[in-house]
């Protein structure tokens, strides 16, 4: 039996970003078809270097991948949308998944916390 695991992501963007936030989406739903998105919310950067506003998004799918196959995956997604490390230091972030959750398992509590992630699972449930 094939164990299936509920995975919740945050997308985040703040260049470019409706553009970026699409491909993602598009790029995840090739892996995950049983994926679901919240709505693109646009909120105010974190932190004094960030440009301002970012599109957020949370979504959620299950999977039999493994966590490291999902990391491995959502960096390429990443790479291939133009992201580069350098890039931070000038307050861009042109593509950002995180995974919050795999399983029972809360990979990044104080993320799961923000207004609005519970904003976007809350329109997920």
């Amino acid at each position: 039996m094939i164990n299936k695991h509920t995975c919740l992501l945050c997308l985040g963007s703040n260049f470019d970003r409706h553009l970026r936030m699409r491909t993602a989406r598009e790029a995840l739903k090739e892996f995950f078809p049983n994926i679901q998105f919240s709505e693109e919310m646009e909120t105010k950067a974190i932190g004094d270097k960030m440009l301002s506003p970012f599109s957020n998004q949370v979504a959620q799918f299950e999977t039999d991948f493994s966590l490291e196959e999902i990391r491995q995956l959502l960096k390429a997604i990443e790479r291939q949308n133009g992201r580069m490390p350098e890039d931070k230091n000038q307050g861009i972030v042109k593509l950002d998944i995180d995974i919050l959750a795999y399983g029972k398992q809360v990979i990044k509590p104080d993320d799961l916390q923000r207004d609005y992630v519970q904003k976007g699972l809350q329109s997920l449930t």
